[in-house]
């Protein structure tokens, strides 16, 4: 077999190769193989008729069509791995020449992978993110583990508010008829959480323990139970039971009750210390990504359609199944997550573009920059892996060797990405953000205090 490039245009490559004599002959004697069980001929059982019987009665042809299909599917392989192409979509194969005793002669246009011409990398200037904690930073995460280790308790001595928690019964109607599932006994309700239709739990503050309220309500037209969109209904209430948060005090003693530390300075301590490590991984993850994303946007590149299809509906399966694991799973949201998915995949376009055109410059930076994985670095990380599944000791050798034999390619391709993608932060000039005149925050302030009316 031979085979040569004819042509190339952007991404599409025309190549020619051969099928000898030979090859198609043991393509035909596959395709005799394959249909032979189905062919029947008077004189044989179904199946047993010699290839020479059946070449005779119905010509040679009979097995052309099948035997080209195995034979390109032999040389076609070969013919991509001899010429080194990356290809990324099926081919269009066009016989071009087919004459009995002479080599077959077969063309395939087939779409490839982009030449990535790589920009000025080294030394690109971009703007550095910086994040400060503050004293501020520190009680408002304070307020956060308070709110955590609140209690519930039952108030007796004062209507309902809002943040509270009811305990309530109520019937639902349109008109003078009770609607489905508008019907509960003994529901928690926290008052502010918005969780029931608009206006609902505005009408139960200021209301007593005991008390029977009747709410009146409008169902918004978005609902999602077509009978009730946009109707007016009446809820008849009854509040069973008013309950509080008791938030503890931020002292030495909520420091002892909810920490290893005795002191609530001991406390902040340690508070500003994780908020401070927070704040560093969120510096390196966005000075990355910003190094990256100057660099992908200066790269001229025209990223072929089908790898940005792939990369839509694999967005798409991730989207979903974000949804399958925060519980909508089951036939019943099927068709629920499939709009959600859809309309999600629409407006992903631009998202898949940017991903694909990121992976193939960063590709095409690790082939330059020649960035290799040892065998070492490669046995580190997969121990870090895991440790981080937290892998019982026992299962602990047998966990490793699964990765190393399963997933040490992609494994490798993690390890290079990031050190080209460290090599590039190093080079990086990182400048600060160009500070707002004074004009423009006090003009900024001056708009933000306009009453709503004025501004429209």
């Amino acid at each position: 077999m031979s085979s040569k490039i004819l042509k190339k245009e952007k991404n599409i490559v025309s190549l020619e190769f051969t099928v000898t004599q030979d090859e198609f002959e043991e393509a035909v004697n596959k395709a005799y193989l394959k249909v032979k069980n189905s062919i029947n001929v008077q004189g044989f059982r179904k199946g047993k008729a010699p290839r020479h019987i059946i070449e005779k009665k119905y010509g040679k042809s009979i097995f052309y069509d099948d035997a080209l299909d195995f034979a390109v599917q032999e040389a076609y392989p070969k013919a991509v791995n001899e010429l080194k192409l990356d290809v990324i979509d099926s081919p269009k194969v066009n016989v071009e020449k087919f004459e009995e005793g002479e080599d077959i002669v077969i063309t395939a246009d087939v779409e490839v992978m982009p030449e990535v011409e790589l920009p000025q990398y080294k030394g690109v200037e971009v703007v550095k993110t910086d994040i400060k904690v503050t004293d501020e930073d520190v009680e408002r995460e304070l307020k956060t583990i308070q709110e955590k280790n609140a209690r519930i308790v039952e108030v007796a001595d004062r209507p309902v508010q809002k943040g509270d928690y009811l305990t309530i019964d109520y019937k639902g109607f349109v008109g003078e008829e009770q609607f489905e599932g508008g019907t509960a006994e003994n529901q928690t309700l926290e008052i502010g959480s918005d969780s029931f239709i608009p206006g609902f739990e505005d009408q139960l503050i200021g209301k007593e323990k005991g008390e029977e309220v009747t709410v009146n309500v409008t169902f918004p037209e978005e609902y999602h139970a077509e009978n009730l969109k946009g109707k007016d209904a009446v809820f008849n209430v009854k509040i069973h039971e008013i309950k509080a948060k008791e938030l503890p005090e931020i002292d030495d003693e909520f420091a002892k009750d909810i920490s290893e530390f005795d002191t609530l300075e001991e406390l902040k301590d340690d508070t500003r210390k994780v908020l401070e490590q927070k704040a560093s991984d969120t510096v390196k993850i966005s000075n990355d990504n910003n190094v990256v994303t100057k660099i992908v946007n200066d790269t001229k590149l025209e990223v072929p359609e089908v790898l940005i299809q792939r990369e839509i509906e694999y967005l798409g399966r991730q989207y979903e199944q974000q949804f399958r694991q925060q519980g909508f799973d089951g036939k019943e949201y099927d068709n629920l997550i499939k709009n959600f998915v859809t309309q999600y995949k629409e407006g992903a376009r631009s998202q898949a573009e940017f991903n694909v055109k990121a992976e193939l410059v960063l590709e095409a930076l690790i082939k330059k920059e020649e960035i290799n994985v040892t065998d070492e670095e490669l046995k580190q990380e997969i121990n870090k892996i895991a440790e981080s599944y937290k892998v019982e000791e026992d299962r602990l050798e047998a966990f490793k060797n699964t990765l190393m034999q399963s997933d040490a390619s992609y494994i490798k391709d993690t390890i290079q990405k990031r050190k080209v993608i460290d090599m590039l932060v190093e080079n990086a000039v990182f400048v600060d953000a160009p500070e707002v005149p004074e004009a423009v925050e006090s003009e900024e302030k001056s708009l933000e205090e306009q009453p709503q009316e004025d501004k429209e």
